[in-house]
């Protein structure tokens, strides 16, 4: 399978908790439909166009992603102003990750989504984007980095990750006081009225800050040198 390294970074994220509406939480890490909307943004495809579009990307193609550095959150309070009385005002809380820095691996799963995922590659490597990326917010920009294309393969038995995995796997770690572990639970799947399907949420567990966790089970190469498990 076709597959691209991306570095994705910037100051600050904010992957909205659907559960968490009123105060916003966010997920740890880059989420599925997330960058779904990023690759859309980057390939010059408005929000219309991205109604019907969700539901394939989020089929066609699989992700993951190595947190780079340590998961920091910061909560943020904003004022919010009703239009017609610029007078009454409340206080809301949102909570950003700070920093965020990514690698992340985009595979083509099935030739539908080809078009997209061809020019996807082609906009990364000339670091061009038809509307400004951001990472969950507006005023969370991105700044995306194109690493290398190679193809991704397949494989089972014992593997060693920097990357996510389902919760599903067991984790082995060699070293419990030298590693920082998180857990989340991610959408992958948004349907045509931008609605993430509450099935299609996926429990992960992940090393943060460039560690390595081990398991067994289904895995991908990527390039020969890296392993990850995709969703």
């Amino acid at each position: 399978m076709k597959a691209i390294q991306l570095e994705i970074k910037g100051n600050w994220a904010q992957f909205r908790k659907a559960e968490t509406n009123n105060n916003p939480l966010s997920h740890d890490l880059i989420t599925k439909t997330a960058l779904i909307g990023m690759i859309g943004a980057v390939i010059g495809k408005d929000r219309e166009q991205m109604k019907e579009l969700f539901p394939v990307l989020s089929e066609d193609l699989l992700y993951s992603v190595q947190i780079n550095n340590a998961v920091i959150k910061q909560s943020w309070g904003f004022t919010l102003r009703n239009v017609n009385h610029v007078f009454e005002k409340s206080p809301k809380q949102m909570e950003f990750i700070k920093n965020p820095n990514y690698t992340v691996i985009i595979v083509l799963g099935k030739n539908r989504s080809i078009d997209v995922f061809e020019k996807l590659t082609d906009y990364c490597k000339n670091g061009k984007a038809c509307f400004t990326p951001v990472l969950g917010l507006h005023n969370c920009p991105a700044e995306i980095c194109f690493i290398k294309e190679a193809e991704i393969t397949k494989k089972d038995g014992e593997f060693s990750t920097k990357g996510f995995m389902p919760d599903t796997y067991e984790p082995i770690i060699d070293n419990v006081e030298n590693i920082r572990i998180g857990f989340d639970k991610i959408p992958t799947y948004q349907n045509n009225d931008f609605w993430n399907v509450p099935d299609k949420f996926v429990s992960i567990v992940y090393p943060s800050d460039n560690s390595v966790i081990k398991s067994n089970g289904v895995f991908y190469e990527f390039n020969k040198e890296s392993q990850w498990c995709l969703i």
